[in-house]
């Protein structure tokens, strides 16, 4: 069926990640649905977030501003200005939204309540939570021994694949109530699309998160990246994301997983190789006997996004069509 753009329709739906990938599924589903909630990771420590963590003491702001952008019904000027990045000078490297929303915890001490506020000055659609509010930083033992402390220097060391590691919040983190209420009242669940270990394994890794889930009775979906990341999903297949979901999730966590089946253009493609990243195989034989529905569409943008100032990547990117992937979710919804 074709999903109507409609926001009397009675769903509700909470999204859980941070990054781009949950930016561009709130920007598409709030015309979707009539409540939305995003659910976003606490655990970023690189960048201007991790400068003002550790020069301030706040929680991180990156995810949490991207997703107010994502819903704020502002005009483009305001949205620009939360999103805009310094590139010189004493702020070079911040962005305006992240100071903001620091200077709005001091004030209201509170990040929950500075969320809150900005959600106001934003106009958003539904509501930004942070999945907890204790102050945590992201830890993996190494099949070694050895322990990895910090999002930032994860993602510098890597690891291969078939190594044991395992995940851990330090200290341990408690679901924000508002968090845990969202998800339970919810009709719809996505995790994702978005970084498996720097954003994704941290919401699932609070305690509580996979009792609520299990609890949960909305259709619970997790929608995999499309491609590989080197040290960090070097050669994953669909399969292979959603074991390492599942081994922190829970082994019948989600209903249903959504992947992308289209071959991106090959110049695209060559692109990527040369920074080591290829794309996320999947063989339909690896999902018989599995807990859950895969389900294949073409997903990929056509719109190639040109890198903005201050970007450190400068390639073309292969990326979710927020329309397409949000049509496939209502599908899924009705069905």
């Amino acid at each position: 069926m074709k999903a109507r753009k409609n926001h009397h329709n009675g769903i509700k739906a909470v999204v859980m990640g941070g990054g781009t990938g949950t930016f561009m599924v709130l920007s598409s589903l709030k015309h979707f649905v009539s409540d939305i909630s995003a659910v976003i990771t606490m655990a970023d420590d690189g960048g201007s977030t991790g400068v003002l963590r550790d020069e301030l003491g706040v929680l991180p702001p990156g995810d949490v501003r991207q997703s107010l952008v994502a819903l704020s019904s502002s005009s483009e000027v305001m949205r620009e200005l939360f999103n805009y990045r310094f590139s010189t000078g004493t702020f070079n490297g911040h962005s305006f939204g992240n100071i903001f929303l620091t200077a709005l915890e001091k004030v209201t001490g509170s990040f929950a309540k500075a969320v809150v506020t900005a959600g106001e000055i934003l106009h958003i659609t539904g509501q930004v939570i942070p999945v907890t509010t204790d102050n945590v930083r992201l830890c993996v033992e190494r099949g070694d021994g050895s322990i990895v402390q910090g999002q930032k220097m994860m993602i510098s060391s890597g690891f291969f694949k078939g190594e044991k590691t395992r995940f851990f919040l330090e200290p341990k983190a408690t679901i924000n109530p508002l968090a845990k209420k969202a998800i339970l009242e919810a009709d719809l669940i996505i995790l994702g699309p978005g970084n498996l270990h720097s954003s994704l394994i941290p919401i699932l890794l609070t305690d509580g998160m996979s009792e609520t889930l299990k609890e949960a009775k909305g259709k619970k979906i997790y929608i995999t990246n499309m491609m590989t990341q080197p040290g960090q999903t070097e050669n994953f297949s669909v399969t292979d994301f959603v074991d390492e979901v599942e081994k922190y999730a829970g082994k019948d966590a989600f209903d249903y997983v959504v992947y992308n089946d289209k071959k991106p253009a090959q110049e695209l493609l060559d692109t990527y190789a040369k920074e080591g990243e290829k794309l996320v195989s999947a063989n339909k034989k690896d999902f018989e006997g599995k807990n859950y529905k895969a389900i294949g569409e073409n997903l990929v943008s056509s719109k190639i996004i040109p890198p903005k100032e201050g970007d450190k990547i400068h390639r073309p990117l292969i990326r979710h069509d927020g329309d397409k992937l949000t049509r496939l979710l209502m599908k899924i919804y009705f069905s």
